[in-house]
């Protein structure tokens, strides 16, 4: 499949070169010029005033450019570069390709339910992990006849690096599971649910628990409890991991009525590795297989009996999730992975940006053009160009071998993802395929539609330094792609 995409892809850009260039010697038609104009005047809002610009579209059958402004500049791409690390990962990988978390032993020797050896449960970066997954472990380890194991329960990292966050991220932002922590054994994405009910009464402070229940987290809890909530604000609960702190203290602050229903947050945990293990330890425990030892981090060495194994999802699923719901987690995890996989372990970032680089290259495209720093898009140091998003998803749409699997991973205009409740009841609806990506002062989109006359049209709209309400920049990017949707040759 490699092989094939490369030779494809590398024709489509060339293709779509040799296309603009002959288009440019041809008039433009009166409707392109129309479209032109069109969105022109919608690219005047004074909220753009301040901001850059960059746009360009292309016709994937003509390679013909409909529109194009800034589309040379560089951009922060925010989720849009995860384009760039799912069909790197497609090509690279393979579709078929699974994560698997293992459980093993460094003696075979088993004897009346004892397992006499250390335990290893070793995790190779599956980004969909969860209890349910490690509880099927420990059932399939009693299935095996395993009551009790004299010697340790040791967890494995080792797959990955320990450096959980990606250059450029800001620490602010690390209580949210949009960036939880990347660890080669990754549990319910690093993060836990913490669940918070009024208290009895006026000024009682609120109850909180913690789903799965962690021994090692601290609560801090100053929130109190409302006879009524105000009105215009409702409830001001906040609940943060805070940073400053070398433990996991996670803070409840605020107020909340005594008449209003549970309120559920989701908080990071870090380092990952200890949360996985802890809950498997409790998994064991619960399963009536006592570990006679202790916890502890380590590799699993290089003499071991596997005992039983888990298999994700195939990479053609996960990679749904990735782009559609724009997980960060997963997407960094996948780029470590390509590091792994393709050179060695520990999967770092600098391994995954290099095999990245390297498809981008074989596809014909710059290199040397792009600034890549994470897998996700969360860092600032990120730079890429509109230019540098079409020809990516050229090159995939001229694939045979990819084209359909990618395709079917965007957000659907009107339907899923983050496109679900945008451009409905437009032409864009249900037709329009892509991916988005938001930060402060960022918002981007990139993908495929078709025209009204069934034209396949590739874009990408990319717009950042603004102050404004974000939805006044979504609003101007959908105007122009509702526009491109329902342009018509023949008008």
């Amino acid at each position: 499949m490699k092989g094939r995409f490369v030779r494809h892809a590398a024709a489509a850009i060339l293709i779509v070169f040799i296309s603009v260039c002959a288009a440019v010697a041809e008039p433009v038609s009166p409707a392109v010029l129309k479209m032109r104009h069109k969105i022109d005047t919608y690219l005047e809002n004074t909220a753009l005033s301040q901001s850059h610009v960059g746009i360009k579209v292309v016709s994937l059958k003509t390679g013909e450019v409909l529109y194009a402004r800034g589309n040379k500049l560089l951009f922060h791409p925010a989720s849009t570069l995860k384009l760039f690390t799912t069909s790197a990962a497609l090509t690279r990988l393979g579709a078929g390709f699974r994560f698997k978390t293992t459980v093993s032993a460094d003696s075979p020797d088993i004897a009346d339910g004892t397992l006499h050896a250390n335990l290893y449960l070793k995790g190779f970066a599956d980004p969909l992990l969860t209890t349910d997954d490690l509880s099927w472990m420990a059932v399939e380890l009693k299935a095996r006849g395993i009551e009790r194991v004299t010697g340790d329960l040791v967890c494995d990292e080792t797959y990955l690096d320990n450096n959980y966050y990606g250059r450029g991220w800001m620490r602010d932002d690390f209580s949210s599971c949009h960036y939880a922590p990347i660890g080669g054994l990754t549990v319910n994405n690093n993060c836990v649910v913490v669940r918070i009910r009024p208290g009895s009464g006026a000024g009682e402070p609120p109850a909180v628990t913690l789903e799965p229940q962690i021994p090692y987290i601290t609560i801090k809890n100053t929130a109190f409890s409302l006879i009524t909530s105000d009105e215009q604000n409702g409830s001001t609960l906040n609940v943060i991991r805070d940073w400053h702190e070398p433990d996991n203290v996670i803070t409840v602050t605020g107020d909340i009525a005594i008449d209003q229903p549970e309120h559920t947050f989701t908080v990071t945990l870090t380092p990952p590795t200890p949360y996985a293990c802890r809950l498997f330890s409790d998994i064991l425990a619960a399963n009536k297989i006592e570990v006679a030892g202790k916890m502890r981090y380590g590799a699993v060495p290089d003499e071991y009996t596997e005992l039983t194994s888990y298999a994700s999802a195939p990479l053609s699923e996960i990679i749904k999730d990735i782009n559609k719901q724009s997980t960060n987690l997963y997407s960094e995890l996948l780029m470590k992975t390509l590091g792994a996989e393709l050179q060695s372990p520990p999967g770092t970032a600098a391994k995954g940006i290099a095999e990245i680089k390297a498809f981008i290259k074989q596809i014909g495209m710059d290199m040397g053009s792009v600034e890549i720093a994470d897998g996700s898009g969360v860092s600032r140091y990120n730079l890429i160009s509109p230019d540098h998003l079409i020809g990516l998803l050229s090159a995939v749409y001229q694939s045979p071998d990819l084209r359909e699997i990618f395709i079917e991973s965007l957000s659907i205009a009107g339907v899923d993802g983050t496109l679900q409740f945008r451009m409905r009841s437009t032409p864009a609806e249900g037709r329009l395929k892509a991916k988005t990506g938001s930060m402060a002062g960022v918002r981007t989109i990139a993908g495929l539609t078709a025209t009204q006359d069934g034209e396949a049209v590739v874009f990408s709209i990319m717009i950042e330094n603004f102050v404004v309400d974000p939805g006044v920049i979504t609003d101007i990017q959908d105007r122009i792609l509702v526009l491109i949707s329902s342009f018509s040759r023949n008008r």
